[in-house]
């Protein structure tokens, strides 16, 4: 099948799942968009697919970005999956009414929950909890292949009416101050100024400064410096050094490299 996958990750949930849909219609084609983020790339494939991560209950700004420039690909059918933890909200919707703007349809809208990322609010839950939600992820994945190999045109998938609402509001309220919340990053003695965070984020956040890793107020909120530390160095406010790191566990910090 003709197609083209680009993915936005930080943490390899969206990388997972964007690999898995890949697999279902035998070969699409991956391509990072954070590889794509500052340059112009059009693609002739006739089905464009977009897998990204939920940010504060909507569309993160990198995918904004590339969604206004799909245009100039003119795909036949445009899918997308919303990663999340359990919350999809308004997202798809959201993602639906930027691609019109820019006189593109968005056929049909997935939503597919993984283990939380989110580690100001907790860890990823128990090795039970995790293993589950890879079978469900699974299991759904599939059923998606067969509506894009079929392009069927459906309504996008999206949460209950009051989660729409009050999520949207605080999505609209932040998007502006989110690349400023790196405030929060601070670093530990047990960095060992291996420089991973600078190399794993996936919007060019991070620089090096006397060994040390320095915010420079243009993040994302995705903690993909925080989850790949391998010394757990990086901490968020006051509560992330009791919690437990995460990041997918068949995707290998030299997938995350590749996709910079």
């Amino acid at each position: 099948m003709n197609a083209t996958i680009f993915y936005y990750t930080g943490t390899g949930n969206s990388l997972w799942v964007a690999r898995r849909v890949a697999d279902e219609l035998g070969g699409a084609e991956l391509f990072s968009i954070s590889e794509c983020d500052d340059e112009k790339k059009t693609v002739s494939s006739e089905i464009i697919g977009l897998v990204f991560p939920v940010h504060i209950w909507g569309v993160p700004a990198p995918v904004v970005r590339f969604a206004h420039r799909l245009r100039e690909s003119r795909p036949d059918y445009v899918f997308a999956i919303a990663v999340n933890a359990g919350q999809v909200s308004n997202t798809l919707v959201q993602l639906k009414k930027i691609m019109a703007e820019n006189r593109l349809n968005l056929s049909a809208g997935f939503e597919v929950a993984m283990p939380s990322n989110y580690i100001p609010w907790g860890g990823p839950g128990t090795q039970e909890k995790q293993h589950k939600c890879f079978e469900l992820a699974e299991e759904k994945i599939s059923r998606i292949a067969v509506r894009i190999k079929e392009k069927a045109n459906m309504p996008v998938e999206k949460g209950p009416l009051w989660q729409r609402i009050l999520f949207t509001g605080f999505y609209n309220m932040s998007f502006s101050h989110v690349p400023k919340m790196d405030k929060k990053f601070w670093v530990d003695d047990k960095c060992n100024a291996c420089g991973i965070c600078y190399k794993v984020c996936p919007v060019g956040n991070i620089t090096m400064r006397e060994g040390k890793p320095v915010w420079n107020h243009r993040c994302e909120q995705c903690f993909a410096c925080l989850q790949w530390c391998p010394q757990e160095a990086i901490q968020y406010g006051k509560k992330t050094p009791e919690y437990e790191r995460y990041h997918h566990p068949e995707v290998l910090l030299k997938d995350m490299l590749k996709s910079r």
